[in-house]
């Protein structure tokens, strides 16, 4: 089993490569925004919990949003292996995301960071807005605000799993085909 974070800022493609691994090597795609839009939805006890916290505009504690993600990842089991893609965010979050794999006798293999730089982000996201018809991938503004936090917090985990040997730098502003070219070599 393989167990792979996809890594990068708003934008840099990190759904768009996590759906090409999942065809071509039959990975899970466990994405935290999907993972609280299904527990919000299904209205079921972990998403009643996240909201009680997104209804104050507070961001959801890194407890809950690792129960969500163990809650998945035990459902899914056994697969071929995981992609986690929007998780971790934190250096806390990876240190969990670790101690819980442990626990299972599994561990992250690779962290694939997507590296763009800020204007192309910008602009891929306000591409995306136009025809996804989300409100935060249409207003300039808040897309910054979302790069910036990206910078702040999730940015110095590329230490953290260099550290580990672990993660593998690829040019995000290459063709989809030659980025996806480039993890597969790698993997």
């Amino acid at each position: 089993m393989s167990n792979i974070v996809i890594f990068g800022a708003p934008g840099a493609g990190k759904g768009t490569q996590s759906e090409k691994m999942v065809e071509k090597y039959a990975y899970t795609h466990l994405s935290t925004g999907d993972i609280f839009r299904k527990h919000l939805s299904q209205n079921t006890e972990l998403g009643k919990l996240a909201k009680s916290y997104m209804d104050k505009g507070e961001l959801v504690p890194d407890a809950v949003t690792i129960q969500l993600l163990e809650h998945e990842v035990l459902q899914k089991k056994p697969c071929k292996g995981f992609i986690f893609d929007g998780f971790p965010r934190t250096i806390s979050q990876a240190e969990a995301l670790d101690s819980f794999l442990s626990k299972h006798g599994e561990q992250i293999d690779c962290v694939l960071g997507l590296e763009v730089p800020e204007e192309e982000l910008v602009k891929r996201i306000l591409l995306r807005g136009a025809t996804s018809g989300r409100a935060d991938d249409q207003n300039g503004a808040i897309i910054q605000g979302r790069i910036a936090e990206y910078n702040k917090k999730t940015a110095s985990l590329i230490a953290f799993y260099q550290k580990q040997n672990k993660y593998k730098a690829i040019d995000g502003t290459q063709s989809v085909e030659q980025i996806f070219s480039e993890i597969c070599a790698y993997l």
